[in-house]
């Protein structure tokens, strides 16, 4: 059964009534049809609508979805013979972040991503995405492997941000993140980045750092959540709206900016009504990216890179 969003009521009320009809017509009793296909061109019709003019709020429900496609989605569709590989080699596995080897579309390379699971087991094997210092530090371990072989690093990005607790400070989470991002420019091949659905905060820029950031249309990327950020500036998370708004966190904001580089097109009504669609158009717009910095030099990757983030902000 599909889930609805708050903002989507009027659609799930048309698709309900649908869905009863089509029950009754099951029934063989009446041929009702040409009312069925009425309805369900009214709903379409309405999902166009609403999706055309989602405000930035809306756009982050969107991007939360819990049936939108995660890092392991993407990659049993996307990545030919994934092997992981675990551990940062020094304190534990962070199940947040998952990272490995495996060809795209032929190409051999190192794909690290968040995962966030689909079920509330997954969801707390992996922690909602919220990655650990473990998790950063092995995301760095395997960002210079693929450097030492000369293969290309694909990150897919979807978190709320790193995770916040004691335990993670203490053992240097803020340090993990930082170093993270540094190997992430230091990088002497090509590295492409694509935001999949929350981009947050730092936990995400650790692995977003790349030569090309792209963003799926109905994703966000910003430095704290909404409800964050209208707790700091309204002492209310019911100003999350307004804070979503002011904080430009949309792909098509972003993209204004310079902040990312190209928008994903997603399915209408988003990448939950269709997951393969969207995954589809992923592979190809990261098979692109990759083909546009295969034959670059290290030190031109490098110097790329860094100009382009040192020069956000500057226009």
């Amino acid at each position: 059964m599909a889930t609805f969003l708050d903002f989507e009521k009027p659609i799930a009320e048309l698709q309900g009534r649908i869905d009863e009809l089509r029950d009754t017509a099951a029934g063989g009793e009446v041929d009702i049809e040409a009312e069925i296909s009425k309805l369900q061109a009214k709903s379409d019709r309405l999902l166009r609508d609403t999706y055309s003019k989602l405000t930035p709020w809306q756009k982050t429900q969107v991007a939360r979805h819990p049936e939108r496609p995660h890092f392991k989605h993407y990659v049993a569709s996307l990545i030919e013979g994934f092997m992981p590989l675990g551990g940062d080699r020094a304190f534990a596995d962070d199940s947040a972040i998952i990272g490995g080897l495996g060809r795209l579309n032929g190409r051999k390379v190192m794909v690290i991503g968040h995962e966030k699971g689909d079920d509330t087991a997954s969801r707390l094997k992996h922690n909602f995405g919220m990655g650990k210092p473990e998790g950063y530090r092995k995301a760095i371990r395997l960002m210079q492997l693929a450097d030492r072989f000369g293969l290309p690093v694909v990150t897919l990005v979807d978190t709320s941000g790193a995770f916040p607790g004691i335990q993670a400070e203490e053992r240097g989470q803020a340090e993990a993140i930082a170093r993270s991002t540094e190997a992430s420019l230091a990088l002497g091949v090509p590295m492409v980045a694509a935001i999949l659905g929350e981009g947050g905060s730092g936990g995400a820029v650790a692995l977003a750092a790349g030569n090309r950031v792209l963003m799926m249309e109905h994703a966000v990327y910003s430095v704290i959540s909404p409800e964050g950020c209208a707790s700091i500036l309204w002492r209310t998370a019911d100003r999350a709206p307004d804070a979503a708004e002011a904080m430009k966190v949309t792909a098509q904001d972003l993209h204004g900016l310079g902040v990312i580089d190209t928008i994903v097109p997603e399915p209408l009504g988003g990448a939950h009504r269709d997951p393969a669609a969207a995954i589809t158009a992923l592979g190809e717009a990261l098979d692109g990216a990759l083909g546009e910095l295969e034959d670059q030099a290290a030190d031109q990757l490098r110097r790329d890179r860094r100009a382009k983030f040192l020069n956000m902000g500057r226009a």
